[in-house]
């Protein structure tokens, strides 16, 4: 009988620990999912993905004005990086490699890329008590933060 209790609190105590984890990770992929939003008067959407090493990525997928006056796919004209400038607007990818920081109960450790600026900045993110993601650039001490709406996970 001794033994029947000793093998039933193990395997509760792993239990919880395994449900502990799963609540952990789903805080850090809460991020996962389809927004809207608006920056400057442009209207856009962005979906965030899981990458294959843990961390996420932010891409644009559509764009209310996506064409010039002559009906020409607007392009990444301002982007820094020469070879990128040719990539449409509705395909930009705005963050690579962003991490979960459980402590801060927030995600950083990459930059933001600012395609109506051509700018790179230091992000951090993290769910407002409204529900949604604040997405907080700066440089050098600078700070602009957006806002982003979850329309789909």
């Amino acid at each position: 009988m001794k033994r029947f209790f000793t093998a039933l609190i193990v395997t509760m105590l792993a239990f919880v620990g395994t449900q502990a984890q799963n609540v952990l990770n789903n805080s850090a992929d809460n991020i996962v999912g389809t927004y809207s939003g608006v920056q400057k008067g442009a209207k856009f959407k962005a979906k965030i993905t899981k990458l294959p090493d843990g961390t996420y990525r932010g891409q644009v997928i559509w764009m209310e004005h996506d064409k010039d006056a002559n009906g020409n796919k607007l392009l990444d004209t301002k982007n820094p990086t020469k070879g990128l400038r040719n990539i449409p607007c509705d395909r930009i990818v705005l963050f690579n490699g962003l991490k979960y920081d459980a402590e801060e109960k927030e995600w950083n450790g990459t930059k933001i890329y600012d395609p109506q600026r051509g700018k790179r900045a230091k992000m951090t993110a993290r769910f407002e008590k409204d529900g949604r993601l604040r997405l907080k650039g700066s440089i050098m001490g600078i700070s602009e933060s957006v806002y982003w709406t979850k329309i789909a996970e």
